[in-house]
């Protein structure tokens, strides 16, 4: 579904009012300087608009989604992801705001695992654990990127070659996420790769979403349905124990839409929050299937997050502390956003009851994940 974007107007005063969209305009993309990095080489911003009005901003470096502007009831926009303005915020370092994470999201134990009889060691950069692929992961490289636009949607196709032994990773891993808007207001994005040899590979977006509006408060007043009657349980490191247990009765069940912050004071760990791989229920079909549901009361902003990925990490922002300062100014603290990160589970390379991410030569990996929007 290759289309495109439009031009959307800004109302300083009343948010974002896609007028164009609304006399008919025509799906754009357009492309902009986003800077350079400290080496020098230069990064660019896409920026999508479909025929609604919608703008989604993506920048190839790390394939961050920096804004991305929603329709509350009332037709107005507001940008409901956490960001910087500039690419200096991303340089300095943050938490993984909107970026492809990768090769392996989420953690492995040990920054180790045996693959063939050998063992790897990876880079450590969460404790004793590998995070996300390491000190220098996909979130942290400019990628070669193409924009299309076609009738009813528009997008920007990422690559990027991750060379045999980065961070530790056997294989040179041959990766491309494909970012589209479409005309229902749907955010899919398309990930593929293929390796000389055998390596694990778990890619996934790393957005935190604010339905109000990226400095609009916590999100503990967001109502959330997810699509899983279990999860996998962690340990103290958050690290998966291997076991597999139901939510009914636990204060991760969100089977049926609740508030976010009903029963998050239930939660043991410091800080307290949501930090869960959900297993979720799949449908018939090759999907994507609906895997959560979030809406936002007050402006009737929802996001339905579909995926043909087996689980999902809700994270509740509960490492942010109010040190980072984000778009316009925006202090974001605690609960300030919520990820909803479509994967494989977390160290499924120590737990051959999860489902495998191990890739073969020969073999495409292949994932897909919408984040759609709408209001009431």
């Amino acid at each position: 579904m290759r289309s495109g974007v439009l031009v959307l107007c800004i109302s300083l005063v009343g948010g974002l009012v896609a007028t164009a969209a609304e006399k008919g305009g025509k799906p754009t993309v357009e492309k902009k300087d986003f800077g350079k990095t400290a080496e020098g080489t230069p990064v660019d911003l896409y920026v999508l608009t479909n025929g609604k009005g919608m703008t989604v901003k993506i920048t190839n470096y790390g394939g961050i989604v920096t804004e991305l502007y929603a329709p509350d009831r009332n037709g107005k926009f507001a940008d409901v992801v956490l960001g910087f303005d500039n690419l200096d915020g991303y340089l300095k370092g943050h938490p993984y705001f909107g970026c492809i994470v990768g090769r392996v999201a989420n953690r492995i134990a040990k920054g180790r695992f045996t693959l063939e009889g050998k063992e790897y060691k990876l880079a450590t950069n969460n404790g004793s654990s590998s995070l996300h692929g390491g000190v220098k992961g996909f979130d942290k490289f400019v990628w070669t990127a193409e924009s299309f636009k076609g009738q009813q949607s528009a997008g920007v196709q990422f690559r990027y070659v991750s060379k045999d032994g980065e961070e530790g990773y056997p294989g040179t891993l041959t990766t491309t996420v494909t970012y589209t808007l479409t005309n229902d207001n749907s955010l899919q994005i398309d990930y593929e790769a293929t390796t000389d040899k055998a390596t694990p590979v778990n890619l996934s977006n790393h957005s935190y979403f604010n339905l109000a509006g990226h400095g609009a408060g916590t999100v503990l007043d967001h109502d959330m349905m997810i699509a899983a009657d279990k999860y996998t349980p962690v340990d103290d490191t958050l690290i998966p124990t291997g076991k597999i247990e139901p939510v009914q009765g636990t204060p991760l069940d969100f089977t049926t839409s609740t508030r976010i912050g009903k029963r998050i004071d239930q939660l043991k760990g410091d800080p307290v929050g949501y930090d869960h791989n959900y297993v979720l229920r799949q449908g018939e079909g090759k999907g994507p299937w609906l895997a959560a549901r979030v809406t936002e009361p007050k402006s009737g902003r929802i996001m339905e997050v579909l995926t043909t990925e087996p689980g999902i990490q809700f994270y509740s922002g509960n490492f942010l502390d109010g040190k980072v300062k984000g778009k316009g100014g925006a202090v974001y603290r605690q609960h300030a956003g919520l990820c909803l990160e479509a994967q494989h589970f977390p160290d499924a390379v120590h737990h051959k009851n999860f489902p495998s991410i191990i890739l073969e030569p020969g073999k495409t990996y292949t994932q897909t994940t919408i984040y759609r929007f709408s209001a009431k």
